[in-house]
């Protein structure tokens, strides 16, 4: 039957999805050792050309297919900037193979025109068990974003640091940004109680909490995110980033609790889902918008008609299939029990800290004077092909102490700890 995954497949060890190689080259070059000691003239070329890249990119860092375009003797083993489930993604493209590569159905989803946004918003409405009317698909969560600053903020918006950089670069020029700073000294603890002070002391029309937050990890746990919504009924608008919900449990189990259910207690609320991160489909650019059927209604009668791809379409046909979830949860909690082991190792790693995090990604500060965080992250790539991102540009860090490491497969992240640990010896 169409979408459900032969026994062949569910038995078959998933693939190392990344850039250079397989998981029997990742394991053999494990055992290696590099050279240690400062970079050599060529290695330090590179790092000068890569740090180029950066400044050219501004607040985000180039995608790997730039760096590798750019820089083609650069030899890219792991992608641990880019923060996604690399098992996800395998069942993905096992679908992609089986259902439209193989068959030969590919032309028609590059030639023909999608569905329209209101179309692929039904059938993502199947899945989510939520009205139709209430969910606006994006060209990816970033689009959704802008959409939400530039339609519905007002002249003040409140965003915490640090934070994805978008929810304050993309506000409109009209709208000021106000900030409320999370202490690293409290590994970047967000609290409830201080917040709402914050808000009532500020008076912002807009605000952005993304949660688990990005690039610290750090959570708030559904109940008390519910209780300060009620506390917070009088802001006119209220913007939940769920982006790396997927990967915060809560209890004893894999069980995570989106604030989609509650949309009809606080009208003021939008809830974003990037579907990048826990479905590692970036290429495609799929995301999604839950919130009040009036403020959807603005956003299609205002473009949006055709935003979607056809890959993208297909996607959410996959993310309607009950077999296809069933499928995903195993690889979910897969991906989350490896991560977690990852981040563990991370905080034995000697020189830095690792901040505790509910996401998949982790925040390391180098507590050490002789390495900077660009130093950290060039030696990582030049050395080992290990892409990390480091963080100068983030607001509310420190320039040149911060790195964000992505979880990738088992075997990756043995190779990226073996790396960090040589780099930083």
């Amino acid at each position: 039957m169409i979408g459900q995954t032969p026994d062949r497949l569910k038995s078959r060890k998933p693939r190392a999805f990344d850039l250079g190689g397989s998981a029997r080259w990742l394991e053999a070059h494990m055992r290696t050792v590099i050279r240690r000691g400062p970079l050599s003239a060529r290695e330090r070329g590179l790092a000068d050309r890569l740090m180029q890249l950066k400044r050219e990119a501004g607040s985000h860092s180039p995608s790997a297919p730039t760096i590798l375009k750019m820089i083609p003797e650069l030899r890219m083993r792991v992608d641990a900037c880019f923060l996604s489930n690399p098992y996800a993604t395998e069942l993905f493209l096992d679908h992609l193979y089986r259902e439209v590569i193989r068959p030969g159905k590919l032309r028609m989803l590059l030639e023909l025109y999608p569905s329209q946004n209101r179309v692929i918003a039904a059938k993502l409405a199947t899945a989510l068990d939520l009205p139709t009317e209430r969910l606006f698909v994006g060209n990816g969560a970033i689009e959704i974003i802008q959409a939400i600053l530039h339609r519905f903020t007002g002249p003040k918006l409140l965003v915490n640091l640090p934070t994805f950089s978008p929810y304050y670069e993309f506000a409109r020029p009209d709208t000021q940004v106000v900030y409320n700073v999370l202490r690293k000294e409290d590994d970047f603890h967000f609290d409830v109680g201080e917040y709402i002070q914050t808000v009532r002391r500020e008076k912002p029309d807009t605000i952005i909490l993304i949660n688990p937050n990005n690039p610290d990890g750090g959570y708030i746990p559904h109940a008390k995110l519910v209780a300060m919504l009620e506390e917070l009924r009088d802001v006119p608008n209220i913007l939940v980033d769920e982006s790396f919900l997927h990967f915060a449990c809560e209890g004893e189990g894999f069980a995570y609790h989106s604030l989609t259910r509650d949309l009809d207690r606080f009208p003021n609320l939008m809830v974003v889902k990037s579907m990048s991160k826990d479905f590692g489909v970036a290429g495609i650019r799929a995301g999604y918008a839950v919130m009040s059927p009036e403020r959807v209604k603005a956003l299609l009668d205002n473009g949006y008609l055709w935003n979607s791809s056809g890959l993208a379409e297909y996607f959410f046909d996959l993310y309607s299939r009950p077999e296809f979830h069933a499928d995903y949860e195993r690889k979910r909690i897969h991906y989350i029990r490896h991560s977690r082991r990852f981040f563990k190792a991370l905080t034995n790693l000697p020189g830095v800290h690792a901040y505790p995090t509910h996401a998949n990604f982790a925040l390391l500060e180098l507590r050490r004077d002789d390495m900077t965080a660009e130093d950290l992250v060039c030696r990582l790539l030049v050395r080992r092909g290990i892409y990390t991102r480091a963080c100068d540009d983030k607001k509310g860090l420190e320039p040149g102490r911060f790195i964000r490491v992505a979880s990738r497969t088992r075997s990756e992240n043995r190779y990226i700890l073996r790396g960090l640990k040589e780099a930083l010896r």
